[in-house]
This record gives C-alpha cells, structure tokens and sequence, in this order.
C-alpha cells in the first residue's frame, strides 16, 4: 500500500441557505482539519456553548467532531471509504448543525474522496486453463478478473500479459465489470509444448499506480475442436426485488456442433462470479434454468452480473461463457425509519413559542416516490413540526403551555412515504412539562370564625388556616405570617401567633370576654417559588363568654335607709323593696335569679325570681314582729353558678304617712324640677289619649274581630285577660295605653308590654313574656308617685303556666285578685 500523501484535497462549498459542504480525503488521522465550521456558519466561536452549539449524525459512529473552543470541524475517528460506502461514486457524511437561542439549523455534508490505498487482488493467484491443441487461432478464453475496492479513477483500469508467443490479452468491459479474456494467436502443438506459463498483472489507476498479479497455467488437450455456443452473449432480465423464491430468472440455451459425449452441455456458474451469485441463484446443471434462491433487495444491489458457463462433456471438454444481467426493481417494501436527535428532558411551561423540543430525522431505504416521506404528530398538542431539510423536521412549542393542566405531553409523530399502499412508521416523545411559580396560595375560605373560650391557657392552640398551592416542589411550599396590625392599641401579635409551616394559631395571652369580645388576626400565606406569590386571609377570632363573674348586688331599697317601712295595713302582693344586681357576663352567664334564702318570718314575704322584688305573701298579724331580716340570693345561670347574698331588713309601720314619706318621698335633688315636669306631662298624656284613640278606632275599623289572625291558646288568654284589667277605669283613668311585643334577648319567648302615660307620666306596664318550664308571666307595673292616689309603685306579676287558654274565670282566684283587678 503506498503511503497516505500529506496533502488531502479540501473543498467547501456554500450550496444553499443553511447548508454548507466539504470534501476531505479517507484514511486522515485523528484531530485532522476538515474545516473551519463556525466561521463558514457565520457563527461567534465564544457563544457556541452559550448557545448549545452540536452537530448530530444519523450514522451510529461518530467519524467527525466540533471543537468548542474554535468552531473547527475535525476528524475524530479514521474513514475508511471503501468500508464506509463501497464502490459508490459519491461518498457522504451528513450531519445536521443545532444551535438554540434561538434555534437554527444547518446541514453539512462532508463528502469522503477516496484515495488509492488498495491493490487490485485476484481471486486466485493462480489461473489453471486447459486448452486443444486444435483450438484455432482467434479462440477466446475468459480470465477471472482482478477487484480494487477503491473507486473511480484509483480503481481497476487495464491488465497487462507477459509477452509470448501463442496468447494475446483482450479486455471486454461489461457494465462496471473488466473482464480479461485470453486471445488464442498462434495454434498450440501439443507435442512441442503441452504447458504454458504466463503472468497476468492488473493496474488501477492511482498515482502512483498499484498492481496485482496472477499466474496463468495452462494445459494444452488433445481431442474436443468444436466448444458449445450460446444463443446471445448478453442477455438482460428485469426482477421485482420482493418476487419470491423458486422465481425462473432465465432459462439460456446454448449449443455443440459435436456428438455424442462431445455434446452434451454442463451448464453452472462460473468462478468469476461473485459469491452472493450463488448465495441468491441456484442454475439447472442440465437444463441451464437459473431460479431465485435467497432475497433480493434493491436496497443491497440494484443490478447482477452473472457469468454463465457452457461446457461439453467431450474427453478436452470445451466451454464458453455468457453474461446474464439481472436488473432489480424497487418496492415499497421498507417503512420509514425515524431518529430522534436532542430530545428535551423537559420544557418548562413558561417556554416562548418557537423553542425546540426535539430534531428529527426520517430515512426511507427505499427510492424515488417510495422513499420521499411526509410526517405529522398527533393532534390537540401546543407543538408543530417543522420541516428544515428533505426528511428532516425540527419539533418546536406552539403555544403556552401549563403543568398545572398537563404535567407532561405524549407526542407521537408519523411518517408514511409515498408507496401504495404508504408505510408507516410512529415514534413517541415523552415531554416533561417544568413547573414554574405562576400560581399563588388560595384559600378555600375568604374568611375563617375561630371561637375562643375566655380564661384560656396562653399557648395553646386555637384554631388554624390552610392554604393550598397547585404548584409543585419548592413553589407549593408554603408559608404563613401574621400581618402587622393592632388591636386595643396594642400588636395584634401579642395576642395569637402563627406556626409558619403548618398555619396553626396559638394564644399569646388569656382572653377577657369581658374587656374584648372579639378581633381580627390578617395572615398571609407564601410560596417558596420566585418570585414570592402570596395570598391574604381574615381570621375572626370570637371569644366565648364564661360563667367567670357572680352577680353583684348594686342596690336595695335599704341601703338607702337604715330600714325599710311596709305599713302593716298592706295588702298581699304589696311591693315592700326591690334588690337590684347585675352581671358582668352575658347570656345565660348572667341571667339571674332572685330567692330568700333566710328569713325572720318565712311566709311573711316572697321574691320575684326574676325581678328582684320582695313582696308581701299575706295580710299582717299582730302577731308580727314589727322588724323583719331577709337574706336575699343573687344566682346566675351559668354551670357552675355563681351566686351573691344581700340583707334587707323591713320595718312594719303603723303609720301610711310615715310610710310614704320614707319610701316615696322624692330625693330632695328632684323637687325643684316637679313643678316644671308637672306643665309637661299634662300635655303629653293629653296627646297620647287621643292617639290611643285614634290607634283603636283603626283597628276596629280595618281589622274585624272575626279576621283576626288565631293566636295560641295561651296568648289569647293572655290578651283577654290584659283587656280586661285595661278596662277597669279606677286603674287606667287618664291613662294612653301602648301595646307593643319587645324582644328580650335574656328570656326565652317574648315580651309583651302594655304601656300607659297618665298625667304624671303614670303607666301600667304589662309584660307578658315566657318563663322556664313554658310558664307564661303577666306583670303589671305601676309608677309610685306621691301625689297620686292609689299609685304605690308597684309591679304586679300574674304567673300563667298550665292554665294558659282556658278562660279567666278557670284561672285560680289568686290571680284574679292580683292588684285588686278582676
């Protein structure tokens, strides 16, 4: 083998937009320069990186390489044509060139020149021919010929013969075959020379040239002058690539003029036959009929040369030799195949429109129409394919995109060629979708009640928030702060804080139901993304009352006086005092219920549960003493209850006089302002009998009592007997009366008040309202006044429980006489 020349050639030619081609010769080293790849690209070396800059190739060994660091193209494995592309003209590397950012394409061709590195070889290096001595001049015998693996103008181009004196050398060309033939010049004589030895040498044409040789023997026969002879020297046969085996490809006929033995024909292949011949045909010995034996494919070889030998069966057999060609046609017989090159792990779902996602590559083995290929991707995908090259497409983004909606995208692309009918060929990318921080933490309420029950423990927990986040990783791990505000004048800090990891709120201090009721905690949940998104929440925070405060007595009729005087001429029921307490808590806490716990004489006096007033039970006796004590208890209704007790001392007085002027007399602070009430009231209770009068003449008038709305029993019994204490005149003379229903929010049902106005604003005020155990309560109050007869300032109350509907004249006696009413 001669040596490699130093100098290679090197072309680069710019043959389209985007596409750039050299030409460097096989057998180069590794690190050899084939071009300068950025610069021709017109590419800054120092962005290649930047720019993720890579040539891809679809041939599975990496034959060329690009240095990073200057944009050169260089050889990083040795090329060998020969092993690479055979005996085809045109020898070519494609590669196709990717830089991102934004994304561009080019394609490279590098074209491998062959170079004279292989001698022509003879299959044998010895040729044995046997010759009759009365072959005559003109004669022809075929050689087997010489290969060179090296192409075009290094491959095989002549032979050449040693001179002598009975054989010359012709060469027959056949298509791309070169077949030496021995021309018989001058007729053998057996008896002077039986053997000939001669040297056949074959020549390519490189430079410097390389040769090969081969020895020629041959054997000079006596017998056999007539050689068989074909019917056409060449003949031509056109095959299906996909035809089946057993197919007849021809059936040649060849003839001898001699006879008997002489004549008859042997027919096989002969040894200048290349040995796929016999792996895809099998010949009739006899018969000279050649079938397909293995598979042809056009892709492997689109044509075949056979050599046919003819040879008698004489004692100096004769032969001769034909040639059949074989000429394959195409089918649609190979699918497309597909190469997926710079497939993106992931792409994050923020991603411009236009970012690559994948290169692809099609290949079709295939020719002409069968081998040109369309290709889609599956539907209903933020993605399109583009087509850069002949069969090669970029996949790319077509849209935005969201990992919260689809966390990954399956793409299936599919090519069909142009056959009939088409092959088709899928191949799936599985693409990733990256999360970014585009979602902020929500709420799934837009404000949250957290009860908090008064006198708790600082640091305990009282209630917590939760917020949620779609997106993943770092950017749905959330955190929670307590926004900066006050409450009372003081952070609001100082009364809840706030777990950031799980948004769980702890007291900082014990809550007062008393001294605040309730406040607002603002918290803000974050992400770990960025940036930060966040989202707000108002937490009510209400603080439930407990039973932490007993009843506090403020006043009683005989912390004004010493003692208190009842005349001992009073009736039952007559209002002797009243305690009066109050409770700093609320609802139930602070409902409260009045009861004589001990006293002088037991059944000489009774408590209202509700109001506090201690009344008289019965008429005196003289018997009585004329000081009673009373210890009166204050009880809430909250578990437990608390309680407050309270002395009352009563004095039983002869005297009415003495009597009135120690629990009715006016404080000396009001007197001077009677007189100048007195010219008010008058006016004003004149005003409010006439519109009392008019309210019950539209009621008569627009309402009949026979469409009257039906009330429960009890309520009707209660109004019956409220209209009827209104019509006693000594009771409610000079009197403007107002019915009205009063919510209360510390009984259980409602209340009822009849209001009346009289000359010195004295009013009956009936209150009717439910009391535990369904009990229903009729109080009537009047206003003491000193100048007024008959008004003592009492409050009278009427309990109704189960005689509630039935008529008054069913209720018991003692109702009925309450206040001297019937």
């Amino acid at each position: 083998m001669a040596a490699i020349p130093s100098l290679f050639l090197l072309c680069v030619c710019n043959l389209a937009s985007g596409q750039i081609r050299y030409s460097i010769a096989e057998e180069q080293e590794r690190g050899a320069f084939v071009g300068k790849l950025a610069d021709d690209l017109g590419l800054n070396v120092e962005e290649l990186s930047r720019r993720r800059f890579r040539i891809i190739s679809d041939s599975p060994t990496q034959y060329l390489d690009v240095n990073l660091k200057n944009g050169i193209l260089f050889v990083e494995k040795r090329i060998d044509r020969e092993q690479l592309c055979g005996q085809t003209l045109a020898c070519l590397l494609l590669y196709d060139v990717v830089i991102e950012n934004p994304v561009h394409q080019y394609r490279v061709e590098v074209e491998i020149l062959d170079i004279n590195d292989n001698s022509p070889t003879f299959p044998v290096s010895e040729i044995h021919l046997e010759i009759a001595e009365s072959a005559t001049p003109g004669a022809r015998f075929l050689l087997q010929g010489a290969r060179d693996p090296d192409a075009q103008g290094n491959s095989l181009h002549t032979y050449q013969l040693t001179p002598n004196d009975h054989f010359l050398l012709d060469v027959q060309v056949r298509g791309e075959t070169m077949l030496p033939e021995l021309l018989l010049e001058k007729s053998l004589d057996r008896e002077k020379q039986f053997q000939h030895r001669l040297l056949l040498v074959a020549l390519d044409g490189g430079s410097p040239e390389r040769t090969g040789t081969a020895h020629i023997s041959i054997t000079v026969l006596d017998t056999n002058d007539n050689a068989p002879v074909f019917e056409q020297s060449l003949y031509t046969v056109t095959l299906m690539e996909n035809v089946p085996m057993g197919t007849v490809v021809i059936k040649p006929n060849a003839t001898d003029l001699d006879e008997g033995s002489n004549s008859d024909i042997v027919y096989s292949f002969s040894n200048y036959n290349k040995e796929m011949i016999a792996e895809l045909f099998r010949i009739d010995p006899v018969s000279g009929e050649i079938r397909v034996k293995g598979i042809l494919d056009f892709e492997e070889t689109k044509n075949y040369d056979i050599d046919l030998e003819a040879k008698d069966k004489g004692f100096n057999s004769l032969s001769t030799h034909c040639n059949i060609q074989v000429n394959i046609k195409d089918v649609n017989d190979n699918p497309p195949h597909i190469t997926l090159n710079s497939v993106a792990e992931v792409i994050s779902e923020d991603a411009s429109r236009g970012t690559l996602v994948a290169l692809i590559n099609v290949r079709d083995r295939d020719s002409q129409e069968y081998g040109d290929v369309n290709c889609q991707i599956s539907p209903n995908h933020p993605f399109i394919l583009q087509s850069s090259f002949k069969n090669s497409y970029r996949l790319v983004s077509n849209d935005l995109l969201d990992r919260e909606h689809i966390h990954a995208y399956k793409i299936t692309v599919k090519c069909n060629d142009h056959g009939n009918p088409p092959l088709i060929a899928n191949a799936s990318i599985i693409v990733p979708v990256a999360d970014i921080n585009d979602n902020a933490p929500s709420f799934p309420q837009s404000a949250y009640e957290i009860y908090v029950m008064e006198n708790n423990a600082p640091g305990n927990s009282i209630g917590k928030v939760t917020a949620v986040d779609v997106d993943m990783d770092q950017n749905s791990h959330l955190s929670y702060f307590i926004q900066d505000s006050r409450t009372q004048g003081a952070p609001i800090t100082s009364y809840v804080s706030i777990n950031s990891e799980n948004g769980v709120l702890y007291s900082q201090r014990t809550f007062d139901y008393e001294q605040l009721k309730r406040f607002q905690v603002h918290i803000q949940a974050q992400d770990g993304g960025v940036p930060i998104l966040s989202n707000n929440v108002t937490v009510n925070v209400i603080i439930l009352d407990q039973n932490d405060n007993p009843p506090i007595i403020i006043s009683t009729d005989s912390m004004n006086y010493s003692k208190t005087p009842v005349p001992r001429s009073a009736t039952p029921r007559y209002l002797a005092t009243k305690v009066v307490a109050s409770d700093a808590d609320s609802g139930q806490n602070a409902r409260l219920f009045y009861q004589i716990v001990r006293a002088t004489d037991p059944s000489l006096f009774t408590v209202s549960h509700n109001s506090g007033e201690i009344r008289t039970a019965r008429y005196f006796k003289d018997s009585d003493t004329t000081t009673q004590i009373l210890v009166a208890q204050v009880r809430d209704n909250g578990h437990p209850s608390l309680s407050a007790t309270a002395t009352v001392t009563l004095t039983v007085a002869e005297q009415s006089a003495g009597i009135r002027s120690n629990v009715g007399e006016p404080r000396k602070d009001l007197q001077s302002s009677s007189d100048f009430a007195f010219h008010i009231v008058i006016p004003l209770g004149v005003i409010s009998l006439i519109l009392l009068a008019v309210i019950i003449a539209l009621v008569v008038l627009i309402w009949p009592v026979n469409k009257r709305p039906a009330y429960s029993k009890s309520c009707s019994t209660v109004r019956r007997c409220c209209v009827s204490e209104l019509e006693s005149k000594d009771r409610l003379q000079h009197s403007n009366v107002n019915l009205q229903i009063v919510p209360d929010h510390k009984v259980i049902g409602n209340i009822l008040e009849m209001r009346g106005n009289g000359s010195f604003l004295a009013a009956y005020q009936y209150r009717v309202h439910s009391a535990p155990r369904a009990t229903t309560e009729l109080m009537v109050s009047t206003p003491f006044s000193p100048t007024t007869p008959g008004t003592d300032g009492r409050n009278r109350r009427i309990v109704v429980s189960e005689y509630a509907g039935k008529e008054t004249n069913d209720w018991p006696h003692d109702i009925n006489k309450v206040s001297g009413m019937h």
